[in-house]
C-alpha cells in the first residue's frame, strides 16, 4: 500500500436525500475531486424525483465509480439493516480509501462497521450537515440519537463540519470528538460571483427556501404586520419554495391582511434572486445554508438572522445580524434596510461579496476536504 500523500484516492460519498443543500455539496465535492484525479462513487438514495434523477445523470459519467441508489428510509428502522448489508457489498467492490458519509443516515452507514470494530483500511469521514444536531434536549428521541452519534464517533477518522458553529454544537450536545476535526465551509462556483441584476418590478425582499418552521416565516408574517401599522404600507416580498407547512404561512398571511406578498414554486436560485432587492433569512435555526452563500457570492445586500453559522458567511456585516424569532426586531432591521443610502448598501453588499469569494469558494471547500482526507489516511497509515 502506497503512502495516501503520493497518489490519487479511491473515494466513496453517501447520503440519502439527493436534494436540498446536502445534495449540492457531495455534488460540488464529488465533481470536483473527480476533476483532481482521484476515483469517486456515489450513493444515495432512489428517491428525490425526476429533478434529482437528472442532476444524478449528469454527475455519473465524472465518476469512476458512478452513481449507485440504494432504498434508504427517513426514520431509523430494521430496513438500515438491509440498506448497510447493499452498501457493504458495494464497499467490497469498490475497496476505496476513504469513505465519507454525509447527514445521520449517510453517517450510518459509512460509520456502523468501524464503530463496532469491524473497520477495514478505509478511513470514515463524516459531515453532520444540520441532521442530529437538529435534535437539540427537549426534542423527541433526543437521548437515543445522542447515543447513537457516540456511538458512532468511534468509528470516525475525521468530522469535517461545515461552519464553526456546527463543530461547536457537536462538541455540546455529543461531545468533543477524539479523531481529527476539520471546519470545511461550504463554497460558491465562480460563475455565482456574476452579479444578479433585479427585474425591474423587484419586490423588496425575496426569500427562497423550504416553507417550514425553522425558516421563521410565521415569524416573517407577524413582522411584516407590524411594519404596515409603523408605516402605513405594506413592504413587498417573494417567497420562492414550498413545503409541508406552506398552509400556515398562507394562512398566518392572510390572518394579517398582506396583500403584498407572493408566493412562487421553487425556481433556480439566480432566478429567484433576482425578483428581490434584498435577500431575507429570517430562519429559527441554520447551519450554513447554501442559499445564503448564493445571494451573498450574487451580490445581493442580505438582511439575516444571527443563527448557525450565518455570522461566518457574513463576517463583514455580522454586527447587523438580527435575534431569531423577533418579529419586533426583524420589523425594525427590515425598515432599516429600505431606508439605508444606495452607497451604504453598495459598500456592504460588495464587502460580503469579497468575504465570500475569499473564504467560500467551491475551490477552497474541496481544498480543505481533501486535506483533511490525507490527514487521516496519514495518521491510519502510520499506526
Amino acid at each position: 500500500m502506497s503512502s495516501p500523500a503520493d497518489r490519487s484516492l479511491r473515494i466513496v460519498q453517501v447520503f440519502r436525500a439527493p436534494i436540498g443543500g446536502l445534495f449540492r455539496h457531495v455534488q460540488d465535492l464529488s465533481a470536483e475531486l473527480a476533476a483532481r484525479g482521484h476515483e469517486v462513487g456515489v450513493v444515495c438514495d432512489v428517491g428525490g424525483g425526476p429533478r434529482a434523477d437528472d442532476l444524478l445523470a449528469a454527475l455519473a459519467p465524472k465518476l469512476a465509480f458512478g452513481v449507485t441508489r440504494i432504498p434508504m428510509a427517513r426514520a431509523p428502522g430494521p430496513s438500515d439493516v438491509l440498506a448497510l448489508l447493499r452498501f457493504q457489498s458495494y464497499l467490497a467492490k469498490v475497496k476505496p480509501d476513504v469513505v465519507h458519509g454525509h447527514g445521520a443516515k449517510g453517517g450510518l452507514l459509512a460509520r456502523a462497521r468501524p464503530a463496532l470494530g469491524l473497520g477495514g483500511k478505509a478511513i470514515r469521514a463524516y459531515t453532520p450537515h444540520g441532521g442530529s444536531l437538529n435534535f437539540g434536549p427537549g426534542k423527541p428521541g433526543h437521548a437515543l440519537i445522542m447515543a447513537t452519534e457516540r456511538f458512532l464517533a468511534r468509528g470516525t477518522d475525521v468530522f469535517t463540519f461545515e461552519s464553526q458553529f456546527a463543530s461547536n454544537r457537536f462538541d455540546e450536545l455529543i461531545g468533543k470528538p477524539s479523531c481529527l476535526v476539520s471546519v470545511v465551509r461550504n463554497g460558491a462556483h465562480p460563475e455565482e460571483f456574476e452579479c444578479v441584476v433585479p427585474v425591474p418590478d423587484a419586490a423588496d425582499f425575496i426569500f427562497l427556501g423550504e416553507f417550514r418552521e425553522a425558516k421563521g416565516l410565521i415569524v416573517l408574517a407577524d413582522a411584516l404586520a407590524l411594519l404596515r401599522e409603523r408605516n402605513g404600507r405594506e413592504t413587498s416580498v417573494v417567497l420562492v419554495g414550498g413545503g409541508p407547512e406552506e398552509h400556515l404561512v398562507r394562512a398566518r398571511l392572510d390572518q394579517h391582511g398582506l396583500k403584498q406578498v407572493t408566493l412562487k414554486q421553487a425556481m433556480r436560485a439566480r432566478e429567484a434572486l433576482a425578483l428581490g432587492r434584498t435577500f431575507l433569512l429570517p430562519s429559527l435555526f441554520e447551519s450554513l445554508p447554501y442559499v445564503l452563500i448564493e445571494a451573498a457570492a450574487a451580490g445581493m445586500d442580505i438582511l439575516a438572522t444571527d443563527v448557525g453559522g450565518v455570522s461566518e458567511a457574513l463576517l463583514p456585516a455580522r454586527d447587523r445580524l438580527i435575534p431569531p424569532g423577533d418579529p419586533a426586531a426583524l420589523a425594525s432591521a427590515m425598515a432599516a434596510v429600505l431606508s439605508d443610502p444606495p452607497d451604504v448598501v453598495e459598500r456592504r453588499r460588495l464587502g460580503v461579496r469579497e468575504h465570500v469569494r475569499t473564504h467560500l469558494s467551491v475551490d477552497t471547500m474541496v481544498s480543505g476536504i481533501e486535506a483533511a482526507y490525507r490527514a487521516a489516511l496519514a495518521r491510519k497509515f502510520a499506526a
